[in-house]
Parts: structure tokens; C-alpha cells; sequence
């Protein structure tokens, strides 16, 4: 990678942010979706089938049947009777990252995920943010996902920066942040550190870390900047220069096609037209396929007739439409801060001999572990409760 160090030292970031989870794992397609809405009228379609037709629509695994006796959700989420009588109404869904930049909704029901990891619904809150290798990105970075939704991106290890809720006991190697202090002149927060690995971090993935103050503070600005427009949990953000897309054109009702025009700056939709967007929003890739793309197949994709899964919006709902235009903004401009990030060449690097030399790598494998979680009694399968 241009202007970054290729020292096969520089600490993996498994090393540096030891705790890791793998992906939840839903075991059917349906329980998740681009619109609340449908997931409502699918959970009704299921609630209203009785017997073999609830069982078929259910799509049962050897994890889970409508049958399976489980816990509720951690942070009071879904039921605990068995599915084969559930009734009433749909759990409200909640926001879920389903693919790279695509925050899509999940009906969080713990009878409805073959693999639901507890653990990450217990460290779920507005402070938490989730790290995932953005694996097969070509373009440089960000090569790490950054969200504060609970990712549902199937392959890659999911790694919380907080292991516990209220942003406490940050997921890092014990001793890293006094190291860093003690190089660095001044002790760095567990976001700067974040912020840092996304600026910096190489295949591997690895984590090149400096000692020079000057370089850190720059690279932390981008990688903050990254992670403000990863996140999108303040204000909206905007193109440079008063540009900001628009709909030029009205969007069919069901669009089946997308295109590009390079010339135009224009994103088609059939014949609906969005512009301007910049070729780098078009361009932007995460796990080898472009964001763009990816994001309108999952929005015009048919589940197989007399599913759930077919059940979806009539029509193109506006809040896909304002989704699209706060996406094309986003990667326009995370665009801009990749050759920022490239430029970065890391001087007076902290190597992982250095760490391994002050007793702050390998972590001790408690932290590699969960940490436990007292702050409340969860209900259990049929109401019973359980405690942590």
C-alpha cells in the first residue's frame, strides 16, 4: 500500500483488539429486510398460519423450529413461548448493518436466529461501536467496517470496542493506552485509537502504530472522519462545494435495472435519474462488489412465491430514496479520504516486538473472552429467568 510501512511487524489488529465474536447468524432470510414494514406483514402472515403452514413458512433449520424453547433477547427483545403458539404483534424491529453500508431491519426475536450472539446485544447501546474487516475491498481504505449497529455481514469476526455497555472497558490489549501514553507524550482515548487502525490498517489486518505525535494526530483526524461517515449518527453529512444529489428524474414504481453514466455524474434506475453522483460514490467497493449495486439488489430482490420472504413493499418506498441519497454522500466522500489515508507514511513505528518486549502483547486470554455482564435478569425460555 503506497506511503504506508510494510514492516511484517506491525502488531495484527487480533492482537491489539483481542475480543472478537462471530457474525449472528440468522438460519433463514426473512426476519430481516430493508423496510419495517414488511417485516411486520411477514411476522403477521406467520402468526395467522397455524400448524404445517406456520412450520413451511417458518423455514425450519436443525437450530431452530417453531418449537425450540429459547432465552429472550438481551435488552428485553422478542418472546420466550415457543413460536408454534406465538400470536399477537410483530416485535418491533430494530436497525441492523446487513452488508457493507447497508442498514437494513431485523425482527429481534431469539426464536427466529439460529445464532443470535447474546454477547454483542448485551454490549449494544448508542456507544458501542462494532469493527468489521471490510474483507475483499480492492480500493483501499477504510479495510475496516465501522457501525453502531449490530452487524449481521456474514465471514469476518466482529470486535466491539467496549466490552461492556456505557462505553466501559474498552476492547483493547490491557497496557496498550499507558504504552501509547508513554510514546506518544499524552494517553490517547479508545476512539483515537479506532480512529487510527481505520486511517492506517493493511491487509492482514494489520496495524501499523506510531510513536510520532505529529503523524498521530493526523492520522486520527482521518480516521475519525471516517468513522463520523461510517457511523452516521449525527448530522447529515455534505458534498464540498454546495453539490448535494437530487432525484432529476422520478423513480418507477418497482425499478429493476441500475446504471451508471460516468459523463452524466448519473445514477439511473430504470428511467428515474439521481444526480450528481461523483464516480467515486459508483466506484466505492466493500467485499468485492460495488456498494451501490449491492445495496439496490437487496431492494429489488423477489423472495421465491409463497414465502416470507416475497413479501415486500408494492411500491418504491421515499425512505429508500432518501437511504440512497445519504449513501451516495457518504462514499463520495469517504472516497476523498482514502488517498488522505494512503499518503500516511507511519515513522517511529510501534512494533509488535516492542509490545511483545513491554508485557503488553499477547493479551491474557481473559481478554479475549466477554466480559460479564450483571446489569440485569434475562428471561429465559417460557419466562423463566436467568441470571449472568
Amino acid at each position: 500500500m503506497p506511503g504506508v510501512t510494510h514492516d511484517d511487524d506491525a502488531p495484527p489488529l487480533a492482537d491489539l483488539m483481542p475480543w472478537s465474536v462471530a457474525p449472528p447468524r440468522l438460519g433463514r432470510a426473512w426476519p430481516a429486510a430493508p423496510d419495517a414494514a414488511s417485516l411486520k406483514a411477514r411476522w403477521e402472515a406467520l402468526v395467522k398460519a397455524g400448524g404445517p403452514d406456520r412450520e413451511a413458512l417458518f423455514e425450519p433449520t436443525r437450530s431452530r423450529t417453531p418449537h425450540t424453547a429459547v432465552g429472550r433477547l438481551p435488552g428485553g427483545f422478542g418472546g420466550t413461548g415457543r413460536l408454534a403458539r406465538a400470536s399477537g404483534p410483530c416485535p418491533e424491529p430494530v436497525r441492523v448493518l446487513r452488508a457493507p453500508f447497508d442498514e437494513q431491519w431485523l425482527i429481534p426475536d431469539h426464536r427466529l436466529i439460529d445464532a443470535a450472539r447474546p454477547e454483542l446485544w448485551r454490549v449494544t447501546d448508542e456507544r458501542q461501536v462494532f469493527v468489521v474487516e471490510a474483507s475483499g475491498t480492492t480500493a483501499g481504505p477504510p479495510l475496516l467496517l465501522a457501525t453502531s449497529r449490530l452487524p449481521l455481514l456474514g465471514g469476518a469476526r466482529i470486535r466491539p470496542l467496549y466490552r461492556r455497555p456505557g462505553g466501559t472497558e474498552p476492547n483493547l490489549a490491557p497496557g496498550l493506552l499507558d504504552h501509547l501514553a508513554a510514546r506518544l507524550g499524552r494517553r490517547p482515548d479508545p476512539v483515537e485509537v479506532l480512529a487510527w487502525a481505520v486511517a492506517t490498517v493493511r491487509e492482514g489486518p494489520r496495524v501499523p502504530l506510531t510513536a510520532d505525535p505529529a503523524l498521530w494526530e493526523r492520522g486520527v483526524g482521518l480516521g475519525r472522519r471516517a468513522l463520523w461517515l461510517m457511523r452516521r449518527d449525527g448530522e447529515r453529512p455534505r458534498l464540498p462545494g454546495g453539490r448535494r444529489p437530487y432525484v432529476r428524474a422520478p423513480l418507477p414504481a418497482r425499478p429493476v435495472t441500475v446504471r451508471y453514466d460516468r459523463d452524466e455524474e448519473a445514477l439511473y434506475l430504470d428511467e428515474g435519474r439521481v444526480s450528481p453522483v461523483p464516480p467515486g460514490a459508483w466506484d466505492f467497493e466493500a467485499g468485492g462488489a460495488r456498494v451501490l449495486e449491492q445495496w439496490f439488489a437487496a431492494r429489488t430482490a423477489e423472495g421465491e412465491p409463497g414465502t416470507l420472504a416475497a413479501i415486500r413493499p408494492a411500491t418504491w418506498p421515499q425512505t429508500w430514496t432518501s437511504e440512497l441519497l445519504e449513501l451516495i454522500t457518504v462514499l463520495a466522500l469517504l472516497a476523498e479520504v482514502r488517498p488522505r489515508c494512503l499518503e500516511l507514511a507511519v515513522t517511529e513505528e510501534i512494533t509488535a516486538t516492542e509490545l511483545r518486549e513491554a508485557g503488553v502483547l499477547p493479551a491474557p486470554p481473559k481478554a479475549r473472552r466477554p466480559a460479564s455482564v450483571l446489569d440485569g435478569r434475562e428471561e429465559g425460555p417460557e419466562g423463566q429467568l436467568t441470571l449472568l
